[in-house]
Parts: structure tokens; C-alpha cells; sequence
């Protein structure tokens, strides 16, 4: 049987939101990309005031990828991780995944955030299985509709069994770890024997809390 050791992204593996990040590339490449802000805005606001749930905000947001060709996707998100995302890793974090991965364990990335870029993730060679929201591809272009639900919570465990299932890879999950900023990862917190809260601010009665730079 397989130990894993799961870490969240977005806060755990980075210092900073990783979607927005992308968006605030773009605009740095491409300053037309400023027509969306009031569209990032009006999401916000929307899903504060919860008229939007989150995948209504993500889909609102997420107008800037309408369009965008495979191919041109790829380059994109190819320098994205050389030139912002690979510079907002914790050390700490990079460091747990290399000594996991030396004590066998396999290290699965699981996150709320679009497979379509976090799947550049896999250029840190410990990665075994890197799993996120996915959105929709047509006719050879990226569409902002989200593809399944949005990988949160529940919805995380159901997608890492359809992995390890589709894999055939059997767990002890006693023996295995999870590590992320929040509670809303609870649901992963419960499956594994060694949860881990990262730079959370707040005391916890059983889950031990990591700060992590």
C-alpha cells in the first residue's frame, strides 16, 4: 500500500493566491487585459454578498481564458510558472515535499484552484499527481465554464478517489499526511492519520499547526 503526503496549494505550497497571480501576469504581458478588472470586481462583490456561490464567481472571473487557443495556453502558462509561480513557492513547503518524497511517500497536489495551469506544477520532479478545477475545452479553445464541481472540500476527496482508483493505487491512510491553510479542507484533514494546518492563525485542539516561510 501507498502513503500519501497531500498539500493543498493556493497558501500552503505558495505564499499568494495563484489565480490571481495568473491574471496580474497577464496583465504585466498585456496591459488590455485591465477591461477585466471591474469584471474581478463585480465577482468579488457578487460572492461576498453570496448572490454568487463560487462557481458562479470563478466563471464570472475567469472571462479573460475565453478564447484562448490550447497552444497559446501552454506558452502562457509555461512562463507563468518561470516567471511568478515557481517564485512564490515556501521554502519550507518544497523542503517538506523532498523529504516526503525520500521517505517513499507519493506527493499529490490537490486544489480549489484550475487544473489548466496548475498542472505546470509537475515541473517540481516529487510531484506524483497534481489535481484542480477544470474547465472547459472546445473546439481546440478555453472556455471559463467549469468542468465537474469546484474541487473544495468534499469535493476533494471525491476527486482524489477517482485518481487513486483510476490508478489503482491502494493507501494506508493512516500512515499518510495532508497539509493545508484551512479548515475547509477538513474533509482531507479526516481521511489521513497526520493532518497538518499550515501558518493558520487560530489554536486547534487536534490538528498541530506548521509556520511555514
Amino acid at each position: 500500500m501507498e502513503k500519501l503526503a497531500i498539500f493543498d496549494v493556493d497558501y500552503t505550497l505558495t505564499k499568494k493566491e495563484t489565480l490571481r497571480q495568473l491574471y496580474y501576469f497577464l496583465l504585466s504581458k498585456n496591459m488590455k487585459n485591465i477591461i477585466y478588472i471591474p469584471r474581478a470586481i463585480f465577482s468579488g462583490i457578487m460572492f461576498l454578498l453570496k448572490i454568487y456561490d463560487e462557481r458562479k464567481t470563478k466563471e464570472c472571473f475567469l472571462k479573460f481564458i475565453d478564447g484562448v487557443k490550447e497552444d497559446d495556453m501552454k506558452k502562457l502558462v509555461k512562463e507563468f510558472y518561470e516567471k511568478r509561480l515557481s517564485r512564490i513557492f515556501y521554502k519550507d513547503a518544497l523542503d517538506m515535499i523532498k523529504k516526503l518524497k525520500k521517505e517513499g511517500y507519493k506527493i499529490y497536489l490537490i486544489s480549489a484552484s484550475p487544473e489548466f495551469y496548475l498542472n505546470e506544477l509537475y515541473s517540481i520532479k516529487e510531484v506524483d499527481k497534481v489535481i484542480g478545477t477544470k474547465f472547459t475545452v472546445k473546439e481546440g479553445s478555453h472556455r471559463r465554464l467549469m468542468e465537474g464541481n469546484n474541487c473544495k472540500g468534499e469535493e476533494k476527496v471525491i476527486r482524489l478517489k477517482e485518481e487513486l482508483k483510476k490508478d489503482r493505487v491502494e493507501v494506508d491512510f493512516k500512515n499518510s499526511y495532508m497539509f493545508s491553510d484551512s479548515l475547509s479542507d477538513l474533509p482531507l484533514f479526516n481521511l489521513v492519520g497526520r493532518p497538518y494546518l499550515i501558518n493558520y492563525r487560530k489554536s486547534h485542539d487536534t490538528i498541530e499547526i506548521l509556520k511555514w516561510r
